[in-house]
């Protein structure tokens, strides 16, 4: 039986609020993994044995997806977020539904052809019992994050991987899905398992938040400026006070166990009534909420009031958009009316870069003329949220909002996610059908993220929608008329696509009526105000600034991962500065530290080599100007030195062959 133990166990896991502690779960991890043996081995595998590494049916692939829709549109942003940290590192990201089958991978090129071998692919199922013990399978069985690499694997066909796992949990603490971080075992790095942890942690959270519509949704923590960070914690409740239900570290701050939860109300947790709870949002500026718990503990707290009464909730809005901070990114929101009034308009990008200037004064000239608009930047760049202001300053700023990526849509779900279904389409469809994102854009905006990724296959298909103004769902044989602003976005070079048949051009040529593209971050002259917006933005009322080294750096950094990279940076920042007003270099996270190292060997080595030839360029020209110098002087060596100004022995040292 194998019993490895992975690679610096002990330190591979940072302790994350709401889940078992590094050092516990490392003292669990070789008992899990022997457990986890014998159970494969009471199944009946053998370790050299041949699984079946066959995937399921596609329209059963289809329908599994379409039944964890919820966890897949959760799941599918912080998958990209993470695979932005270790890409280019031979791993894949992984999401699973509750049986440990692939619904969505993401993976380096390089390492892909190695996970074909094992079917590291959606359809293919990782449960114990069809791999033994692996992640995936062994943290659904224990319900736990789990860590098995190389010969942990019970398949001998799978020692060749390292691979971390998390369970992905939801507000009922049932398993509905696990996230998985799976690589060359000779790739193994001690921060991955952490990394998956908190990441399955902030996909909990997201679904958690969306699970309870018509509900109080309070945030809170003893210090504010863990508020909407992963140590928060988050509690539900009824319009009336009733608690409905709470997150991981929820339950951990309430200390009470959630049978007893069940008696309460947020008044008898929170020390407030909920008519001053709802009195607080009526204000033109409400700020964080000064709470006291049951225990005697003071928390502070942020409201979100997700409730059917009409009138309350446009007061809400209202009061809403008043008192939102212009923030210079933003990410993506599942619910395109809270997105509408989180998200600014064009006006508040305006931060002071020529190059955006120059973007917002074209954007802005377009609006309300039925021009498609196609925006080019490098990932990270605030695509979405120039869309999302085009849409809010446009004459269609009442009507819905519609993002669609394309790169992150399974190809065999995309066609259903833009045109719709009838009943019975295929194999597991809603009984009722669904309204595709077209028809949901109706009377508003459409943006087609990564409009670059979408398959061959479709875009003939869009591009009859776009001219005809008409679609026709799956299933279907009524077309619909639809009325849509279009707005799209991509990273790639649309013009190449085309020249390698990747992209058709009469769909490029509907598209692109207005093309602008946005600055990376590394050629943009408004660093430190986006710095600045950024930390009044995520820092909970607390005064922070960076330190001029810091500063120093930044500006010397490429920022290959544009907004994104700085926005996540300066979020850990904010939580290792604490209650420190200054953020100093020991407050970041140790691979942008790194990175920072790598870029200036690299340009010392760039410098030295930029010297070496500049030398070798300035000994060339005093060669020919000694030569010359000598023919003009008929050889004569003394009369050469004297109209240099040099030595003879100066002349003899360049040209050795005179002697």
């Amino acid at each position: 039986m194998h019993s490895q133990t992975a690679p610096d166990l002990n330190s591979s896991l940072a302790s994350v609020a709401g889940g078992t502690s590094a050092k516990e779960w490392a003292e669990k991890m070789p008992l899990i993994i022997e457990t986890s043996h014998q159970r494969s081995q009471a199944f009946g595998l053998q370790p050299d044995g041949h699984a079946d590494f066959s995937p399921i049916h596609r329209g059963d692939l289809h329908a599994l997806i379409e039944q964890n829709r919820l966890l897949h549109a959760h799941a599918v942003p912080a998958m990209e977020t993470l695979y932005q940290q270790i890409v280019n590192t031979h791993n894949m990201v992984i999401l699973t539904d509750a049986c440990g089958i692939i619904v969505h991978s993401l993976g380096d090129d390089d390492f892909l052809e190695k996970a074909n071998r094992v079917a590291l692919q959606p359809g293919v199922a990782w449960s114990e019992e069809s791999k033994g013990t692996n992640a995936i399978g062994t943290a659904i069985a224990e319900k736990l994050p789990a860590l098995v690499h190389a010969e942990q694997h019970y398949l001998s066909a799978n020692h060749f991987l390292t691979c971390s796992a998390a369970p992905i949990s939801d507000h009922l603490g049932n398993v509905i899905g696990v996230l998985d971080v799976s690589g060359d075992q000779r790739s193994f790095h001690k921060h991955t398992m952490a990394l998956v942890r908190m990441s399955a942690l902030m996909i909990e959270n997201q679904l958690f938040s969306s699970t309870f519509e018509d509900a109080i949704t309070l945030h809170f923590h003893a210090r504010p400026e863990f508020i909407g960070t992963l140590m928060e914690g988050i509690a539900s409740f009824s319009p009336g006070g009733r608690f409905l239900a709470a997150n991981r570290n929820g339950l951990f701050q309430l200390g009470l166990p959630y049978a007893a939860l069940q008696t309460q109300t947020f008044s008898s947790l929170f020390g407030l009534p909920v008519s001053a709870l709802y009195d607080h949002y009526r204000t033109a500026t409400p700020g964080l909420l000064n709470l006291c718990l049951h225990s005697g503990v003071r928390v502070y707290g942020r409201a979100q009031l997700r409730l059917s009464n009409g009138v309350f909730q446009q007061s809400l809005a209202e009061t809403d958009v008043q008192s939102q901070a212009p923030a210079p990114y933003a990410h993506s929101a599942g619910n395109a009316a809270n997105t509408a009034r989180r998200l600014s308009g064009l006006r508040y990008l305006r931060t002071g870069d020529p190059q955006l200037e120059l973007v917002i004064e074209k954007v802005g000239k377009v609006l309300g003329r039925d021009i498609p608009i196609m925006i080019m930047g490098e990932t990270g760049t605030g695509k979405e949220l120039l869309a999302q202001a085009i849409h809010n300053d446009s004459p269609r700023a009442l009507g819905p909002f519609v993002p669609v990526n394309c790169a992150s849509i399974p190809e065999t779900l995309i066609e259903s996610e833009l045109f719709g279904y009838e009943d019975g389409a295929f194999t597991g469809a809603r009984k009722k059908g669904a309204l595709g994102k077209i028809q949901q854009a109706n009377g508003g905006t459409l943006f087609l993220d990564e409009i670059g990724d979408m398959p061959f296959s479709l875009q003939a298909r869009l591009l009859r929608v776009l001219q005809e103004r008409m679609v026709t769902p799956l299933g279907s044989g009524k077309s619909i008329p639809v009325n849509v602003e279009l707005i799209c976005a991509t990273n790639h070079n649309l013009r190449e696509r085309m020249a390698k048949g990747l992209f058709r051009e009469d769909l490029y040529y509907r598209l692109n009526g207005l093309v602008v593209k946005l600055p990376p971050l590394r050629e943009r002259t408004d660093l430190e105000t986006v710095v600045k917006k950024i930390l009044a933005s995520e820092s909970g009322g607390t005064q922070h600034a960076l330190s001029a080294e810091i500063m120093l750096l930044f500006r010397q950094h490429k920022w290959p991962g544009n907004f994104r990279q700085l926005t996540n940076l300066l979020r850990t920042a904010l939580v290792m500065a604490g209650d420190e007003h200054e953020i100093c270099l020991r407050h970041m996270p140790d691979d942008f530290l790194d990175d920072i190292e790598l870029t200036h060997a690299h340009d010392n080595s760039a410098g030295t080599e930029r010297m070496v030839a500049a030398g070798a360029n300035l000994e060339e020209m005093e060669l020919t100007a000694i030569l010359k110098s000598l023919e003009a002087n008929g050889g004569n060596v003394s009369a050469t030195a004297r109209a240099l100004g040099v030595s003879r022995n100066t002349i003899y040292r360049k040209l050795p062959n005179l002697k």
